[in-house]
C-alpha cells in the first residue's frame, strides 16, 4: 500500500461533501450512535461505484450522455429534497433524544442513497483506482479490491470522527433554538449548493 495512495485517499475522504455533511447533521440531531450509522451508510453507498469502476460499468456513464444525465438529475432531485426536508421543523434536522430501530434504518438508507445517486463517483473511481495498479500486476482485480477496501475503511473512520465530534457538540447546539434555525438554513443551503454543483457536472 503506497503512501501516495493513502495520502490521496485521505485528502479525498476528508474533503467536505454530501456524505460528510449528512453524517455531521446526524450527529448533531440524533447523537453519536446515529453519526456512526450515517458514516456506515455513506461507506456502503460507495460500494456500487467501486464495483462499477472495477467491473468497467462506469464506462457507460462516461460514454452515454443520456445515462449520465438521468443518473445525475436523480441525484440533484434527491439533494434538493434533502434541502427541503432539512428546512422543515420536523424534517432531517429534528432533534431526537434516542435513536430507535426505525430511525437507524432511515439514517442508513438516506446515507446510502446520498452516495449512490452521484454518477461522478463511478467515473472518479475509474480514473482513481487504476493509477495505483501497476501495469505488471499479476492480479489487478484483487489489487483494486484491496485498494477499495482501504478507501472504504478510511471513509468510515473519517466520517465517524466528523459525526462523533458533532455529537459531542450536540448539547451546546440543541439547547439554543436560534442556533438550530441557523443550522437548518445552513445545511439546506449546503445541500442546494451541492445539488447545483452536481447539476453543472460534466462527464
Amino acid at each position: 500500500m503506497s503512501i501516495e495512495f493513502l495520502i490521496t485517499s485521505f485528502i479525498i475522504v476528508a474533503s467536505p461533501g454530501t456524505g460528510a455533511l449528512f453524517t455531521i447533521a446526524a450527529g448533531l440531531t440524533r447523537g453519536s450512535r446515529a453519526s456512526v450509522i450515517a458514516a456506515f451508510g455513506c461507506t456502503l453507498g460507495i460500494v456500487p461505484h467501486m464495483a462499477a469502476a472495477i467491473l468497467g460499468l462506469a464506462a457507460l456513464l462516461h460514454t452515454s450522455a443520456l445515462a449520465f444525465e438521468i443518473f445525475k438529475y436523480l441525484g440533484v432531485a434527491y439533494l434538493l429534497w434533502m434541502a427541503f426536508n432539512t428546512l422543515r421543523e420536523h424534517g432531517a434536522l429534528t432533534v431526537e433524544k434516542q435513536v430507535g430501530g426505525r430511525s437507524a434504518l432511515q439514517v442508513t438508507v438516506t446515507a446510502i442513497l446520498i452516495n449512490i445517486l452521484n454518477p461522478k463517483l463511478s467515473i472518479f473511481f475509474v480514473a482513481f483506482l487504476p493509477q495505483f495498479v501497476s501495469a505488471g500486476e499479476a492480479q489487478p482485480m484483487a489489487r483494486m479490491l484491496e485498494l477499495s477496501g482501504v478507501f472504504m475503511l478510511m471513509t468510515f473512520a473519517v466520517f465517524a470522527v466528523y459525526g462523533l465530534f458533532a455529537a459531542a457538540m450536540r448539547d451546546h447546539v440543541i439547547s439554543r433554538p436560534r442556533v438550530m434555525t441557523w443550522m437548518r438554513r445552513s445545511f439546506a443551503a449546503a445541500f442546494v449548493a451541492l445539488g447545483a454543483k452536481l447539476a453543472l457536472a460534466e462527464r
